[in-house]
């Protein structure tokens, strides 16, 4: 039983260095200005979520989580050339989390969460987003939401790993 624990324990962590280690050697082939929507597809697959913008920009949603803690938002131009690559999983993005905003803006700017719990007796709904490994602990970023979807606060939390 232990040793099955482990096996997967270490088959975990592999996957989650192997999915680091090629988004990071996809990702340096990706040259804003010059690579053409196609090759990004070609290059990172099929984005998780597409948000289309008036003008005809569109980003796309690159989530790793909930092993990873990284989220990329991939940005297109209307001439369909990538602009942007950014990872969102940043402390300035945590801050810009406020209450009163709403699922749409916080996803939109964090991407997708790696995990989400309903909490009948605060009759809240909480997103978290890990932040860092380290020392047999998980840290997560946390948003909550009132049962209208809105945001009421945002907190931290840590967790044994494992």
């Amino acid at each position: 039983m232990l040793r099955k624990l482990l096996v997967s324990l270490l088959l975990a962590g592999l996957t989650a260095i192997t999915m680091s280690g090629c988004d990071a050697d996809k990702l340096s082939k990706l040259r804003p200005g010059t690579t053409k929507s196609s090759e990004v597809r070609k290059l990172m697959g099929e984005p998780n979520l597409e948000w289309l913008e008036e003008d005809g920009t569109r980003t796309w949603e690159y989530p790793r989580t909930p092993e990873g803690i990284v989220n990329h938002m991939l940005v297109i131009g209307p001439d369909n050339v990538l602009r942007e690559v950014r990872q969102v999983l940043t402390a300035e993005n945590f801050a810009r989390i406020k209450p009163g905003m709403n699922r749409e803006q916080v996803r939109r700017l964090l991407g997708r969460p790696a995990h989400e719990r309903y909490f009948s007796l605060r009759q809240e709904r909480v997103w978290d987003w890990k932040t860092k490994v380290e020392a047999g602990m998980e840290w997560y970023f946390n948003v909550h939401f009132d049962e209208a979807g809105i945001v009421t606060r945002t907190s931290a939390s840590s967790v044994p790993k494992g």
